[in-house]
């Protein structure tokens, strides 16, 4: 299958208009589709980690944007940082990973690049496999963040996060992803 021969909408090559700036996104229109854009970052980079004791690391913050608390894998913007335009993922993820969970990672790996919500945004996240993690800091995100980090048995990840759901929280769904890729991608090939 070649997704280059299957047809496209008439108007998706029709120029692009901004109907809102603000400060972080822009709301942009291209024929009939109208679909947000970050100003500011070069995407986005999930960080797939497990401690030396086989214990997987999740993040928990409230996002205003849904009104809940959430548990992600820990994540983070692209290039978002003043003079840090030209961010790479990967070096993203070892400064993400460190700040959110207090954990440096001795190795970092690209896994998989997709949509965040490819109805919806231009955003692309990069997956990325930390290695050889070592306990260096408290974590909890930077000044305008309240992150709670949890390390949850391997075994137990996906019960756990369904325990959660069951008690309010809001699961990121991108976990499940991230826990196929913990089990199925080794050295950036399919087991």
């Amino acid at each position: 299958m070649n997704p280059d021969t299957l047809p496209t909408p008439p108007d998706a090559h029709a120029p692009v208009e901004t109907l809102y700036q603000g400060r972080w996104l822009s709301l942009r229109q291209r024929g009939r589709w109208e679909y947000a854009e970050r100003n500011h970052c070069g995407g986005a980079v999930i960080i797939v980690a497990v401690t030396p004791e086989d214990r997987v690391l999740f993040v928990e913050q409230y996002r205003v944007s849904i009104l809940q608390h959430t548990i992600e894998m820990p994540a983070g913007l692209v290039g978002d940082l003043a003079g840090q335009a030209d961010e790479s993922a990967l070096i993203a993820a070892e400064r993400e990973l460190e700040e959110e969970t207090g954990y440096r990672c001795g190795r970092i790996e690209f896994i998989h690049q997709g949509p965040s919500s490819s109805g919806m945004s231009t955003e692309m996240i990069v997956f990325a496999r930390a290695l050889d993690l070592v306990k260096v800091g408290a974590g909890g995100g930077d000044e305008s963040e309240n992150i709670r980090v949890h390390e949850v048995p391997r075994a137990e990840a996906g019960g756990w996060l369904f325990a959660r759901a069951a008690e309010g929280y809001s699961i990121d769904p991108k976990l499940f992803a991230g826990l196929w890729f913990l089990e199925h991608i080794a050295d950036g090939h399919v087991r």
